[in-house]
């Protein structure tokens, strides 16, 4: 019995001796050049299945001070990624539009692609690898 459950030990030590570590990477995002402290920053990490159409595959939301706020992406795996910004300065919880169909709120997307129109995955898209990324992004 005793060397039983010796063995049964020594199995369970050794299997967790060599387990692999599946957490994924973090990234960080600094957002800067809010044109107001006014209500919040809404960010979410997207893959292209996910981009403009909804909350993406993470997302969080931050106080803005001084026009500049940073969130925290974590246990991000490799991939493909883009990250979208909005500026909520009334606290909707969504983007509002002009009767002509113009943002009435500032956003922003990683990579800063300077672009008429929606969005662009393409322009916006970067790869996580191996280490963590540190990404700035400007209205």
């Amino acid at each position: 019995m005793k060397t039983l459950f010796l063995s049964i030990a020594l199995v369970v030590i050794s299997t967790l001796g060599f387990a692999q570590d599946t957490k994924g990477q973090t990234i960080t995002v600094s957002i800067e050049n809010a044109v107001s402290d006014d209500g919040q920053f809404l960010v979410s990490l997207n893959t292209k299945d996910t981009f403009m159409k909804g909350a993406g595959i993470q997302s969080s939301e931050s106080k803005i001070k001084d026009g500049k706020a940073t969130i925290t992406f974590k246990n991000v795996q490799p991939g493909e990624y883009a990250i979208m910004v909005l500026h909520d300065a009334n606290d909707n919880n969504r983007m509002d539009f002009e009767e002509n169909g113009m943002p009435k709120e500032s956003y922003g997307t990683s990579n800063n692609p300077r672009s008429f129109g929606p969005p662009i995955y393409d322009d916006a898209k970067f790869k996580v690898e191996k280490e963590d990324l540190k990404l700035a992004i400007r209205f």
